[in-house]
């Protein structure tokens, strides 16, 4: 185990013996471009005097090192990760300066170089633990301290960090050293510094007693014109509108800024004041209202985190869904309540939760309150368990103890725990208080165990068609067999001149193996059976016979977008658990995404149709079902609204499986111009989109991506041209991008993630089959060699899922039982095997029939 990964044990050693009262960090981001100065005044105290302990730094050099003014051997730093303090006194005060290397892997303070005009921008990432290459420190989330940043940086960039700027100075020709004040006691996390030439607009939060919070939205300067910052500070508003009421606790810091940044890794940060998202939500070209909604959603889910996480904050990692699953829910919470996003449910339950379900059938599955070990577990914790199934939970105890007694019990939690680290029991201590409920058994049920649900209709008719009785039925995998208490509403349907509109709703609990449904009874069967309507809990749902057949002929039209989606939902997880045949999945999306209203779901449908052809189909069949499936998404684009977000959706999905000549031929005239599709605009990242198809069937080549990427020369355009070059369905495109992925590691992470994308296209089998005894012969170094996120990202990207074979899963499960490799590796590679083994079961469904 590397010293830099922290085990739980350790931290909590450490806190048992420290205090830490403040950080002095001062920072000089003008030496150069492969280093940094990070000068660092650490005061803490000790319980118990003559004590040793660590401290985490990741240097290149350090130029001094001392402890209460004694020189210390601080060249560990360079190595390890990890300075050893011995001899601690009650009061101390550790100083170290020292050259740090910037990342390129979005993991630290990360370099970025805008092909566009040469500036550089700068900004952080340190969640779970990297703060550590930024400034020396106890990097774990119960060691708050203040901070108090000092930055030398040029003197025409912006920077910003948790704080507000308190003076701004002349230092040497050309540059300026900024002050921050001072912040309240903070994770070493949720620190920031963002830096560079950043286009910038600002304004500010006024609330009715006159006082206000500053807010800032900024970019890089060439995506400025982009920026549509009039609805992020709109979105932003009615966030803080909506969380401070709800919360009945002002917004805990000085000012909000809101930073798109490049060739970010995850989506967004929650840094205190400084919130850091993935600049792929400036949006440059037309997009639907689909990633608006989830930009929207997004801002919210970060916004949240200002108290779920920042004001108060998990003591370890094991306790991470009291961050993410809670930011999570009121992040939809509110988008649906306080936002024109009023739909924020339905694409929970069609995107989000499929997410969360997938996650809960891997062999890595675990409780929702995970155990976390050490860091490099604690890494992986943050999925589909984490942020989906946690939301799902919470939405279902809301729907149990009653939203007011939920809200009550948050402001509780708050005002008790202001500044402070919590557990599990800390909170449930104050929903038990305000609900008057005893939540023992929900915690024991829904958040500590593990796997997913399924309930399943079971019922018998009468002569008259109405039921004679009624049951559902609940399942539990047979390695996680915790049956759970469920409220959920059981719907009705039946056609008539409307569409298929609800006739009854009633709530039942659903307890045990299987929970009689009285009410039921002498009830006339309807069209459509709907389990878990209004999605109040976490579980799979089943459709009997009847319900399918009238899903198959009228889903159009069902009146609810959430009841569709419920219905979308639970035929896609009848697909993947081999109960639906695949192809009649891909049918059921052909014929009704022309009639679904709600974009998120026909995003989601066609995405899950179009993997659906190339993984679970049986190989015999395919060509015929992906032809077929292109020729109706074809039929809808040529039928669709001009100008419409379905004819975008349709369009980008019909270029993806676009198959036979004349297919590919529509798709390149579209590129071209030479035809025209009314009120569909082809921008530029449509343009990337319709040529990355072109060149991964052959039909372009090299020197068309490159004359795109001399129309685009930015950073995406940069991006798509890698993936772009590595979709080339030749040896030498496949081995170029191999040897720059596994064997190099030059390439920063934005350019990486795209080169794997490029690499792994779906219907490239047979140009991957050749990197299958690669692969394994080069994931151990890669583990041990690489960032955390770096070598997951070419773990989990680059395993051999294309190919469905059971070989691929032989292979997977020799390497395990021989190489012995790290927990969190094996890990990887079980989900990897899993997938691949699902397709099998899939494909040997439709094969059957």
């Amino acid at each position: 185990m590397a010293a830099n990964n922290l085990t739980r044990a350790e931290a909590l050693e450490r806190a048992h013996l420290l205090d830490v009262q403040r950080y002095d960090v001062t920072l000089d981001v003008t030496q150069g471009t492969e280093a940094f100065r990070s000068t660092t005044t650490v005061r803490f105290r000790c319980a118990e005097p003559g004590a040793s302990t660590f401290v985490e730094l990741i240097a290149l050099t350090v130029h001094s090192a001392t402890l209460n003014g004694v020189a210390i051997d601080a060249s560990a730093a360079t190595t390890s990760g990890r300075v050893e303090l011995v001899g601690l006194a009650e009061d101390n005060v550790l100083e170290v300066d020292a050259d740090l290397p910037y990342s390129h892997t979005g993991e630290g303070l990360h370099r970025f170089v805008d092909p566009v005009d040469d500036e550089v921008y700068l900004y952080t990432q340190f969640e779970p633990a990297d703060a550590k290459r930024m400034y020396t420190c106890f990097d774990q989330p119960d060691l708050k301290a203040a901070h108090a940043f000092t930055v030398t940086a040029p003197d025409h960039w912006q920077v910003v960090s948790n704080e507000q700027v308190t003076a701004t100075r002349p230092a040497a020709e050309g540059t300026v050293t900024v002050e921050f004040a001072v912040t309240p006691r903070l994770s070493t996390y949720i620190t920031a510094l963002v830096a560079g030439p950043y286009h910038v607009v600002r304004d500010s939060y006024d609330r009715a007693d006159g006082s206000s919070i500053p807010l800032g939205v900024y970019c890089r300067a060439s995506l400025g014109q982009y920026l549509d910052h009039d609805e992020i500070l709109e979105i932003s508003k009615q966030g803080f509108t909506f969380f401070e009421d709800r919360f009945g606790r002002p917004y805990p810091f000085s000012k909000y800024d809101q930073l798109f940044v490049p060739e970010f890794n995850a989506g967004a940060m929650e840094n205190a004041g400084c919130v850091t998202f993935l600049e792929d939500y400036v949006f440059r070209s037309k997009v639907t209202q689909a990633a608006r909604d989830a930009r929207a959603n997004t801002v919210l889910h970060e916004m949240a985190h200002m108290w779920f996480g920042d004001l108060v904050t998990m003591r370890w990692w094991d306790d991470l869904w009291l961050n993410e699953s809670f930011a999570e829910f009121m992040a939809y919470h509110a988008t649906a309540t306080a936002t024109r996003f009023t739909d924020a449910w339905t694409g929970f339950a069609t995107g989000r939760k499929a997410w969360g379900y997938r996650q809960d059938q891997l062999p890595s599955t675990h409780p929702i309150a995970a155990d976390a070990p050490d860091l490099d577990t604690a890494k992986l914790n943050f999925d589909g368990i984490s942020y989906a199934k946690g939301a799902a939970v919470l939405k279902q105890l809301v729907a149990w103890v009653g939203l007011e007694e939920f809200m009550a019990g948050v402001r509780a939690y708050f005002s008790k725990h202001a500044w402070g680290n919590t557990r599990l029991v800390d909170l449930l201590a104050e929903l038990e208080v305000t609900s008057g409920r005893d939540l023992t058994q929900w915690s024991r049920e829904w958040l500590s165990t593990a796997g997913c649900n399924t309930l399943r209709p079971q019922f018998e008719l009468a002569e008259d068609g109405t039921f004679s009785a009624f049951r559902v039925l609940q399942e539990a995998p047979a390695d996680h067999p915790a049956l759970r208490s469920h409220r959920i509403a059981v719907g009705l349907y039946d056609r008539t001149s409307q569409g298929l509109t609800l006739r009854e709703r009633l709530e039942i609990d659903v307890v045990g193996g299987a929970t009689a449904v009285p009410k039921l009874v002498g009830v006339r069967q309807p069209d459509l059976l709907l389990l878990n309507d209004q999605d109040l809990t976490f579980a799979k749902i089943r459709l009997d016979d009847r319900s399918l057949a009238t899903l198959t002929e009228s889903l159009g039209d069902l009146d609810s977008s959430l009841a569709r989606a419920l219905c979308w939902s639970a035929a896609w997880d009848m697909t993947r658990d081999a109960e639906m045949r695949p192809r009649d999945f891909v049918t059921l999306a052909a014929n009704a995404a022309g009639r679904e209203t709600d974009i998120i779901t026909v995003q989601t449908v066609l995405r899950q149709a179009a993997s659906t052809l190339e993984l679970y189909v049986d190989p015999g069949h395919r060509a015929e079902a992906k032809v077929a499936f292109a020729t109706r998404l074809q039929e809808l684009l040529l039928a669709a609204a001009p100008g419409s977000d379905h004819q975008l959706a349709l369009v980008r999905v019909f270029a993806s499986v676009a198959t036979t000549p004349e297919q590919l031929t529509a798709v390149a005239q579209l590129l071209d111009g030479t035809q025209e599709v009314p009120g569909l605009v082809v921008d530029t990242d449509l343009r990337w989109s319709l040529l990355r198809r072109l060149v991964a069937t052959g039909t372009r080549g090299g020197d068309a991506v490159d004359a795109e990427l001399a129309r685009d020369r930015t950073a995406s355009g940069e991006r798509q041209a890698a993936a772009a070059r590595a979709a080339r369905p030749t040896a030498e495109a496949k081995a170029a991008a191999w040897a720059a992925v596994v064997d190099s590691d030059a390439l920063p992470n934005a350019l990486q993630t795209s080169t794997i994308a490029g690499f792994m296209e779906l219907d490239h089998r047979e140009l991957v089959r050749p990197f299958v005894d690669r692969y394994f012969d080069s994931v151990g170094r890669v583990w041990a060699e690489r960032t955390a996120e770096m070598a997951a990202n070419i773990v989990i990207g680059l395993y051999p899922a294309v190919l469905v074979e059971q070989s691929v899963v032989d292979r997977t499960s020799d390497y395990l039982a021989q190489q012995d490799p790290p927990t969190a590796l094996a890990r990887l590679l079980a989900e990897g095997s899993d997938g691949v083994g699902r397709a099998l079961r899939c494909q040997d469904r439709d094969r059957t029939g």
